[in-house]
């Protein structure tokens, strides 16, 4: 793992992690891959447009995700740590500013437990996001979920 994006303090992040019913491989696929990425990606009733995504290291992702009801919301980050099939890292150059660590764990025969890390520079900004982040990424991992079914 690399210490410049992992060894921060737990004020600075919010954890969420699941445990999925695939291996490694196949999860990491889900998000490495923009047609299946586009599909999952944001809470419940979101959709997603996918301007650019070049998956590498100092590659660029450029989204704009739509609200269910209003807004659209921009969407900037450059992937700084890719290493298949354990870990995707990037950092946001839109607001709110925060540093996403996805690694990919198989702990047996077909399940991935999916650790989500959103790493923030200030604590004040962390609890910002924290009253509503945590039931977001649950939406975000149940429609991961359905994804995965329409994968395989």
């Amino acid at each position: 793992m690399y210490p410049e994006i992992t060894a921060i303090s737990p004020d600075h992040e919010i954890v969420s992690s699941r445990i999925f019913h695939v291996p490694a491989k196949f999860l990491f696929r889900a998000w490495a891959e923009p047609q299946h990425l586009k599909e999952w990606w944001g809470p419940e009733g979101f959709t997603n447009t996918f301007h650019n995504f070049d998956f590498r290291v100092g590659g660029n992702w450029k989204f704009t995700m739509h609200a269910p009801v209003k807004g659209n919301f921009e969407n900037e980050c450059e992937f700084t740590h890719i290493e298949e099939p354990s870990l995707i890292a990037w950092k946001r150059y839109s607001k709110p500013l925060f540093k996403v660590v996805a690694t990919f764990e198989e702990t047996e025969k077909d399940k991935t437990l999916l650790t989500f890390r959103q790493i923030f520079d200030t604590v004040e900004e962390c609890n910002k996001i924290k009253p509503f982040a945590v039931e977001k990424n649950e939406e975000n991992f149940d429609r991961l979920e359905v994804e995965l079914t329409k994968m395989k």
